[in-house]
């Protein structure tokens, strides 16, 4: 696995220009030297491993090759430029230096923390540069780290799920797998899978031996035992990925069932046009918001109906492209009228596999609290718990802002994530990608093939064996170099 070139690399850490502060990293081999040279640190002796160096940090950039054409009359003078140059400041600062195998990446490792002005920072790579070093590639430090064995692969994953995380659930979750949270039950799993492997395999290569231990009962509890071990991480690596990608949800109906108004009321902002026209919103209208920890992307889209208005027409096919790509659909129904025969219509073409939750708007024109000027909202909280709260069905108000907890706790039961419930177990929560849930998924399948033929060890050994590699894939144990390349080409430079 360790078979890259241990050349020395460098790049900006930090934002360009963001900070008062600017970050660059080094990582390579024998980095003591280029200290030397760099800083005003002049003895290796005197540099401290882990220990804040205050320190001038040296111009190392060769100007003089531009004097090419007066190089034989001007030599004297080119080299006294180059001194003045080697020994000009470019900044003052802090340096820290990590020998290996005590580093992030395992190898020697340089921090030098200046002034976080881009030229400034550019000028200290270009040093670094003429000093042997080369340009790090896109998240080439944590990939030597995986290389070294400093981390696995669903650590460094995790890096990236941090950077990224769009909210506190996301960004807890992401630390829980970079501290290895995730990667523990893995492991966990595959020990399982090899101690299993090993018996299975042991009855096969010495059948005349008896080995109590491996009776076929035993071997079929086992199997049972993983089966269920493997279905709560398939339950918690979904969580994860809604926790890293969030959910597309989408707002389809009638017109003016009040689909913009569950939208604003959602978002807690003025996103969408309201008014009492039908047809107001003939466009896709997206916004971003966040449900106890889970970005939700929801899309509001035109209200589907018989209209000869082209540019209405474009607004529902967009509305029914806008279905193809949902996890979840919001179907706004008018209480006032209830479900009719065009309501009907529109859930006919709503794909079966996708979800949906039937919204009843305006209950605030219906006896079910009575009229707009009377809403008793201690009444109609009590009413949608006890008699009307359904499983797919949610009564609101968009208008008065009624219902609306609820229908985001449905919103969580139908993506299996409500961290509001008993069952849930934030502690169990951590960020996951679609291939881990892939790698999971497949993994089962194998289990329950090797389940199905636990009597012929032959099919069951070589069932377990996918399953192992399956698995073992998500921390990197297994895995082609093709896809690293793939994971690590998405990080930013400098990680």
């Amino acid at each position: 696995m360790n078979n890259y070139k241990k050349d020395n690399i460098v790049a900006i850490a930090t934002a360009n220009g963001q900070a008062g502060v600017g970050i660059i990293r080094i990582s390579g081999i024998n980095l003591l030297p280029l200290i030397t040279k760099l800083t005003t640190i002049k003895s290796i002796d005197k540099i401290k491993p882990r220990y804040a160096h205050y320190v001038d940090f040296i111009n190392c950039n060769d100007n003089s090759k531009d004097s090419n054409s007066n190089k034989d009359d001007n030599s004297k003078i080119n080299q006294l430029n180059k001194l003045d140059e080697l020994s000009e400041v470019i900044d003052s600062g802090v340096l820290l230096y990590f020998p290996t195998p005590h580093s992030f990446t395992g190898e020697d490792v340089i921090e030098i923390q200046g002034h976080g002005s881009p030229i400034i920072l550019q000028m200290l790579i270009k040093s670094c540069l003429n000093l042997g070093c080369r340009l790090a590639e896109a998240g080439e430090f944590s990939k030597r780290a995986y290389l070294n064995g400093k981390i696995d692969l669903l650590q460094a994953e995790s890096i990236l799920d941090l950077i990224h995380a769009e909210s506190e659930a996301a960004a807890k979750g992401a630390v829980k797998s970079l501290r290895g949270i995730f990667s523990k039950h893995i492991n966990q799993i595959n020990e399982q899978l090899i101690n299993l492997r090993m018996f299975i395999e042991a009855t096969l290569d010495f059948p005349e031996e008896d080995i109590e231990f491996i009776a076929n009962a035993k071997i079929k509890d086992k199997l049972i035992n993983l089966q269920s071990t493997l279905q709560i991480l398939l339950n918690s690596t979904k969580c994860g990925v809604l926790l890293n990608n969030g959910i597309n949800i989408v707002i389809i109906g009638r017109p003016n069932v009040g689909k913009s108004s569950l939208l604003n009321a959602l978002a807690n902002e003025d996103i969408a046009i309201v008014t009492d026209i039908a047809g107001t919103t003939r466009d896709i209208v997206r916004e971003k918001i966040i449900i106890n920890g889970i970005v939700c992307n929801i899309i509001d889209t035109a209200g589907i109906r018989s209209t000869t208005d082209v540019v209405e027409n474009i607004g529902i096919k967009r509305a029914f492209n806008a279905i193809q790509t949902a996890q979840l659909c919001l179907v706004l129904i008018d209480e006032t009228i209830g479900i009719t025969e065009d309501d009907n219509k529109i859930l006919a073409q709503i794909p079966a596999e996708i979800p949906r939750i039937f919204v009843h708007n305006k209950i605030d024109l219906t006896d079910f609290v009575g009229n707009e000027a009377g809403i008793d909202r201690q009444h109609i909280a009590h009413i949608q718990q006890q008699e009307y709260y359904q499983q797919q069905h949610v009564y609101i108000s968009a208008k008065h802002q009624l219902g609306l907890d609820i229908l985001r706790n449905v919103i969580l039961d139908m993506i299996g994530f409500n961290m509001t419930s008993e069952s849930y177990n934030s502690s169990d929560i951590f960020t996951a990608r679609t291939r881990h849930l892939d790698a999971v998924n497949r993994t089962i399948s194998h289990i329950d093939t090797a389940l199905l033929n636990w009597q012929q060890l032959e099919i069951a050994a070589e069932e377990l064996r996918y399953g192992h590699n399956s698995l073992s894939e998500i921390t990197g144990e297994f895995t082609a170099d093709d896809l690293l390349g793939e994971i690590f080409s998405k990080f930013c430079i400098g990680k």
